[in-house]
């Protein structure tokens, strides 16, 4: 069984994240996607439960797709998923960069491969930081989160 897994705070999940799950899951047989439970650099950040559950309704009709939290390094994770790839979106030359360091060191902790997905076009300027910024705001955020 070809297993990955997608790893991230997902605080909150958009409809970028979507996408690479989306775009991801015809390359294995199980996906993973794993929530990042340790609040490192993340103050304020909502449990790891409470985003794992609502990623998991979105989707609960996907039989492939498990939805966990996680806590340590991600290699650590996929190790204990029997995962050989972690998958990792793309939107810009910026997060190209600071994957491909990350996708290096992981390779050499314990040969796990590193996935990149570049953003579909509409979705490239949509990051959880902004969405959080927005909602701050009073901003309607719906058009940049999932509708399942």
């Amino acid at each position: 069984m070809k297993t990955g897994i997608f790893v991230g705070s997902f605080n909150p999940f958009t409809v970028g994240h979507d996408s690479i799950v989306t775009r991801a899951l015809p390359l294995f047989d199980r996906l993973v996607i794993g929530v990042v439970g340790d609040h490192v650099q993340k103050p304020g950040l909502p449990s790891a439960e409470e985003r794992v559950a609502v990623i998991a309704k979105l989707y609960a009709d996907q039989p492939a797709i498990e939805v966990k939290p996680y806590y340590g390094l991600a290699v650590d994770f996929a190790k204990a998923e029997n995962a050989h790839f972690i998958v990792k979106g793309v939107r810009s030359a910026k997060d190209f960069e600071y994957e491909r360091e990350q996708a290096d060191i992981n390779r050499q902790l314990s040969g796990v491969e590193t996935i990149l997905l570049y953003s579909e076009p509409q979705y490239s300027s949509i990051s959880s930081s902004m969405v959080r910024e927005l909602q701050h705001f009073g901003v309607d955020v719906s058009p940049y989160l999932p509708k399942k």
